[in-house]
């Protein structure tokens, strides 16, 4: 199982819409998501109960000594993805999840006030040695902040934008939201829009980076090998058969 952990301290930088959007756009692309809220404000819960569809399960783990161990039992499940949503600022729950991540996603707004606060994050993913990306999120279509921001992440990693900043990188527009208040993924709100590309877009540069395959690969590996079995056990039967009637 691999872990995606959304962290940033500043609140507002789309965290919860991102990780539902990624989790239907994984799930779409053939993967088992469980979405994690470690955030009391519970907006993953709030859109789950708005939601008609109980098909992407959102659990809520507020304490931080819960996360390793159910992230095991998780992963023990044969779940292939878990998306933990966090609270804004640093907490217990937040760094616990951080350190048990595979990858760590830090949403940041084209802003210096955004860009400042991503300092504690990236911290504390430093300091457990776990991979970790930018996402500039809720930018503009286009214009000079968004070239500033970029630069500006990649001067505070100090490496190379390429090795830190996640593509593409996310506009702002009224999709997110709406299909937020609709207990929707932006992918299933306007399937054809350029939100819903914009997603699929950044869940596959995840799938790149951390060398997924999904779901119906492993499915298909299963059938073949149960397949295989029975045809296996179906020619021992015939042969018994066919020596018991031969005595």
């Amino acid at each position: 199982m691999h872990t995606i952990v959304l962290a940033t301290q500043k609140g507002g930088s789309g965290k919860s819409t991102l990780a539902i959007g990624l989790a239907l756009a994984a799930k779409q692309a053939g993967f088992t998501v469980r979405l994690i809220e470690t955030d009391p404000q519970g907006t993953l819960s709030n859109w789950a109960r708005r939601r008609s569809n109980d098909d992407v399960v959102v659990e809520p783990i507020y304490h931080a000594a819960d996360i390793e161990p159910r992230l095991k039992m998780l992963a023990d499940s044969g779940l292939q993805l878990a998306i933990v949503d966090t609270a804004a600022g640093l907490s217990a729950a937040t760094t616990a999840a951080i350190r048990h991540s595979d990858l760590c996603l830090i949403p940041a707004r084209p802003s210096v006030a955004d860009i400042e606060a991503t300092v504690s994050t990236l911290s504390v993913a430093r300091a457990w040695k776990r991979p970790y990306s930018f996402v500039l999120n809720q930018t503009p279509i286009r214009g000079q902040r968004i070239d500033n921001a970029a630069g500006a992440l990649a001067e505070e990693a100090s490496l190379d934008l390429a090795e830190v900043l996640a593509r593409p990188l996310i506009v702002m527009r009224n999709d997110h939201q709406d299909s937020l208040a609709n207990g929707l993924a932006v992918s299933e709100f306007a399937p054809n829009g350029k939100s819903a590309d914009e997603i699929r877009g950044l869940w596959r540069w995840i799938e790149t980076r951390l060398e997924l395959e999904a779901t119906t690969n492993v499915l298909i590996d299963q059938v073949m090998s149960v397949a295989d079995g029975m045809l296996h056990a179906a020619a021992e039967l015939a042969a018994d058969e066919t020596t018991t009637l031969a005595s």
